[in-house]
């Protein structure tokens, strides 16, 4: 009869402890949903940000060559 009761107190301790578990494994189931989510934003935040300053980057060279452009003609003598 003991043994009965202590098996029966140990399968209720085991269906408690899967229970907690099931909840632990949820739990961290949408924490890593949460991360994911995160990573996807930071991620694309990244990627916007390379490409604006890649833009920059462009736009500053091109305005270099227009100055250059505009320095060489103003050496250039004038035809007259």
């Amino acid at each position: 009869m003991k043994q009965i009761l202590a098996t029966i107190k140990n399968l209720i301790l085991l269906t408690e402890e899967t229970t907690r578990n099931r909840k632990d494994i949820q739990d961290l189931q949408k924490q890593m949903k949460e991360v994911w989510s995160a990573l996807e934003r930071l991620t694309y935040e990244v990627k916007r940000t390379d490409d604006r300053e890649r833009n920059e980057r462009e736009r500053l060279v091109l305005q270099l060559e227009n100055q250059l452009l505009k320095f060489e003609r103003s050496l250039k003598p004038s035809e007259e």
